[in-house]
């Protein structure tokens, strides 16, 4: 199995999980640059997003599943990335879950509540990296595809 694993958010971690159990990792900028409009970040998300389904064939697509937000625009983000995440699945019939944010934590650290400084020390600890915390986006992009699988065992 193949798994695409997604952080939504504006700084958007994405990992593929292959069958070998490598993995590719990083993130997308998807802040509004500019001149503009708010939809731009959800054009440039479903570029991406073609890209890597297209180059990988992910058989499962996973993303971070938050219930509550810091700010009315984060939710609404939040709630953009997931339509258009959940629209290209239907359309090219890839399975999607939702991973709750402490079952991932949880999985990545044995905490449910652990901070983004243990996740990615966790994620360098795990793939032998040297991410820094700005990196930890990606970071929990990994550890949600692991997750993932972990769950389909």
């Amino acid at each position: 199995m193949i798994v695409l694993a997604i952080d939504p958010g504006t700084s958007c971690g994405w990992a593929i999980r292959y069958e070998n159990g490598a993995m590719d990792a990083g993130t997308w900028d998807l802040s509004s640059r500019r001149h503009e409009g708010g939809g731009m970040r959800f054009v440039r998300l479903r570029s991406h997003l073609a890209n890597l389904i297209e180059a990988a064939g992910p058989t499962l697509i996973a993303y971070e599943e938050v219930c509550a937000h810091r700010g009315t625009d984060a939710g609404h983000i939040y709630g953009g990335i997931i339509a258009v995440i959940s629209e290209e699945c239907e359309a090219r019939k890839i399975p999607y879950q939702g991973i709750p944010v402490g079952t991932v934590k949880k999985h990545a650290t044995g905490k449910g509540n652990a901070d983004k400084v243990a996740m990615v020390k966790a994620a360098n600890a795990r793939w032998g990296l040297s991410l820094d915390l700005s990196d930890n986006n990606e970071a929990d992009a990994r550890w949600i595809a692991e997750t993932a699988i972990a769950g389909l065992r």
